[in-house]
């Protein structure tokens, strides 16, 4: 479809179109970064004014730099509880000796009253 058919089916003319696209591609690229619909649309304004400064969106780029550390810090976290978990569980299944009639909800499992506390 040319874009001229698509200005013409959706009531615009080709430069609006144009202009849209400019936005669409800036609402994209910060999606694809993992900025939430909010956070773009903080920016957005700037950004169709022709405002959005360098220092503005790198300050933006900075806070989604920490954001996605906060993320990773927890996502280790939860790796190191479900490895020890495992762990927990073939320690449990060892001391049964016998594997067939070993039972994960004969003991606590581990660490569980720091887990809710963290709730």
């Amino acid at each position: 479809m040319r874009i001229s058919e698509l200005a013409q089916r959706a009531g615009v003319t080709v430069h609006a179109l144009r202009h849209y696209e400019r936005e669409v591609v800036f609402i994209a690229m910060a999606r694809r970064i993992g900025f939430s619909l909010p956070a773009i649309g903080e920016l957005l304004p700037a950004y169709r004014a022709g405002h959005l400064s360098v220092t503005r969106m790198t300050d933006a780029l900075q806070e989604r730099v920490a954001a996605l550390d906060v993320q990773i810090a927890e996502l280790q976290a939860q790796r190191t509880r479900v490895i020890e978990h495992a762990a927990w569980l073939r320690a449990q299944q060892h001391q049964a000796r016998a594997p067939a009639k070993t039972s994960i909800g004969k003991s606590p499992w581990p660490k569980a009253a720091r887990m809710k506390d963290k709730r």
